[in-house]
């Protein structure tokens, strides 16, 4: 791994220069989740400019590779100028985690506050849970709870 762990990185200007890396999962074979939560999570309408904020948890069950944070905390953060809707940028953070560490399932949650007046949830997952992998809740309440 020759990325930005231990070294000073500047913020990518966007999502698709950013470069999200994988460090070695020294648990591999065992089943079990991993959780991100970024809760001030920002990008900006497409349409009007403005900035929309959400708040993303990511749960997955690695198998040989972990998305390292440092990397997913400068990904996270570069879509901060990009303009794109709800669904848009929740479902390509997590595809790109799919792609940097091929884990063997993943779920996103990205529950967003309002725009123009309707809190917009979007969820993915990349299939079936495995068998056995705990599951806990999400932890964001309903919209009205988030204020």
């Amino acid at each position: 791994m020759s990325g930005v762990l231990g070294k000073q990185a500047d913020l990518p200007a966007s999502p698709e220069e950013a470069v999200l890396e994988a460090a070695p999962n020294p648990h591999k074979g065992d089943l079990y989740l991993a959780r991100y939560v970024c809760p001030e999570f920002t990008s900006i309408c497409p349409v009007t400019g403005q900035p929309d904020f959400g708040h993303l948890v990511i749960d997955y069950a690695p198998d040989e590779h972990l998305v390292e944070s440092k990397s997913l905390k400068l990904f996270l953060h570069s879509f901060r100028n990009h303009g794109g809707f709800h669904e848009e940028c929740t479902i390509t953070v997590a595809k790109r985690m799919i792609a940097c560490a091929q884990p063997t399932w993943l779920r996103i949650g990205g529950y967003w506050y309002p725009r123009g007046g309707i809190p917009i949830d979007v969820f993915w997952q990349s299939g079936e849970p495995p068998k056995g992998l705990w599951l806990p809740d999400q932890g964001v309440p309903p919209y009205r709870g988030r204020g």
